[in-house]
């Protein structure tokens, strides 16, 4: 019979002033995605919006698997991140992989409060799972707690990741397209009219 573990986090982030919006950054979930995994464990998938990762090793109980899951990310109109798993692989214990399956459900949205701007999110993690023989003889509110409690922390992890490594590229990103920005309006300054009439003046 399969055992269902849960858990669910929620963050707040306030954001500091920038010359360009959060919003424009959100759009873009390549940045989202490696804000919450390492770059390292992430692949691109052919759609831009899909991403595969490889989770590190996790222990339940007397149990070791490392979870690869396949997730889409992406902005919806109203400047809403969504996220969502699509599939998911343990690879290394066979029997748990062709009975495991794994829902994770995300969002984060931008909020304006009194003239300041916050990101307010929420991950919901599932899992469900047919557990090995051996397993069967402990205590279900055992197995229980120790699934939940291995939920809580893969989604406490990413939020703490995602706590210090958003507004840190955030910020890098505004930088780099401010910096942009001055080199083509330089160049365009170079190029209008009035600066080439005035060079060829003073040939």
């Amino acid at each position: 019979m399969p055992t269902q573990f849960y858990a669910s986090q929620s963050i707040e982030l306030a954001v500091p002033e920038q010359p360009i919006p959060i919003q424009h950054y959100l759009r873009q979930p390549q940045r989202l995605i490696q804000s919450l995994v390492d770059p390292s464990r992430v692949e691109p998938l052919e759609n831009r919006d899909c991403f595969r990762l490889k989770m590190r090793p996790l222990s339940f109980l007397t149990l070791n698997i490392q979870p690869t899951v396949d997730m889409r990310v992406w902005a919806t109109s109203d400047g809403v991140i969504h996220l969502r798993s699509l599939a998911c692989e343990i690879r290394g214990v066979e029997y748990v992989n062709q009975r495991f399956a794994l829902d994770l459900v995300g969002k984060l949205a931008p909020r304006q409060v009194e003239r300041k701007t916050y990101l307010q999110g929420q991950a919901d993690l599932q899992v469900q799972v047919d557990l090995p023989p051996p397993f069967l003889l402990t205590p279900k509110p055992v197995l229980e707690t120790a699934g939940n409690g291995l939920l809580r922390s893969v989604l406490l992890t990413m939020k703490q990741r995602l706590t210090h490594q958003l507004l840190s590229d955030y910020r890098a990103w505004v930088a780099m397209r401010v910096e942009e920005e001055g080199r083509v309006n330089s160049s365009s300054s170079l190029l209008s009219p009035n600066h080439l009439s005035s060079n060829h003046s003073a040939i």
